[in-house]
């Protein structure tokens, strides 16, 4: 069942040129960023190409879920922009064109037009085919765009679309956070503490980490092994994570249950 109370956040990056590698993808790093500064949390991502099946199906994914999703891309009017479609498909709902996204890329359309020193020509090919950009799902929310006015849209009021231009997506990512979610910041601030430890094998150590994880759900216990570091050399970075109020005593537990293994261990470490 989904959590309506505690949604996690995933992130759907679409594009084939994120996949091919002509592009590289800046959305994960500054959707972390920007839910960091909220207290939240990135619980999961998907790549995807431009395949409307593939995509189809995560956005279907995505409306199950109960998560707040943050879609990148696709949502232009060219051959290789199927995000409307599929978000239709997905919610089973027609394309209509929204009234204020028809507004608002009208106003746009005549900003350029009075930039370029021509006549504004609101049925004109240019106008109608910028239109398109306005055809959203039935019963979708817009989500203004700071950039050039051309909007987004939201489903279900947790499922978002923003153009890929991080010029134009990041502004859109953080306006729907802190206007449409702001009742969810501060609750996914999670705590990281560690401790190194030394020439352990980490098969060895599993039922240690298993224990843990039982004994004080819904906390996390990590394994970070490394052979050739440049301090440390061979080691485990092992430790918990979870909300502040509740990783101490994991940790505590794991430290002892590492004491009482026999365990070379080294310094601890806490991150937020």
């Amino acid at each position: 069942m989904p959590d309506t109370q505690n949604p996690r956040i995933g992130l759907i990056i679409i594009g084939d040129e994120i996949l091919s590698g002509r592009r590289q993808d800046k959305h994960l790093v500054k959707a972390i960023e920007l839910l960091t500064e909220r207290g939240m949390a990135v619980s999961w991502v998907r790549y995807v190409g431009d395949d409307p099946a593939s995509i189809t199906a995560d956005l279907r994914h995505a409306l199950d879920s109960g998560d707040v999703v943050f879609s990148f891309g696709g949502i232009g009017a060219t051959p290789d922009d199927h995000t409307r479609a599929c978000a239709a498909e997905a919610v089973g709902q027609p394309l209509a064109l929204h009234p204020e996204a028809r507004d608002l890329i009208l106003m746009r359309c005549r900003e350029m037009a009075e930039q370029e020193g021509v006549p504004f020509e609101p049925e004109s090919a240019d106008t109608l085919r910028r239109l398109e950009m306005g055809r959203f799902p039935q019963g979708a929310s817009i989500i203004p765009n700071p950039y050039n006015r051309i909007p987004g849209f939201s489903l279900a009021g947790r499922v978002h679309f923003v153009p890929g231009f991080p010029v134009m997506a990041w502004p859109m990512v953080a306006w729907a956070l802190d206007t449409l979610h702001a009742d969810l910041h501060g609750q996914g601030r999670l705590v990281e503490r560690s401790v190194v430890v030394y020439g352990a094998i980490e098969s060895r150590l599993t039922p240690l980490m298993v224990e843990i994880e039982a004994r004080f759900a819904p906390i996390k216990v990590f394994s970070l092994p490394s052979v050739d570091h440049p301090v440390h050399g061979r080691h485990i970075e092992l430790g918990v994570k979870g909300l502040a109020s509740e990783v101490d005593a994991a940790f505590v537990a794991l430290r002892d249950g590492l004491i009482q293994f026999g365990a070379e261990i080294g310094p601890e470490s806490v991150r937020s």
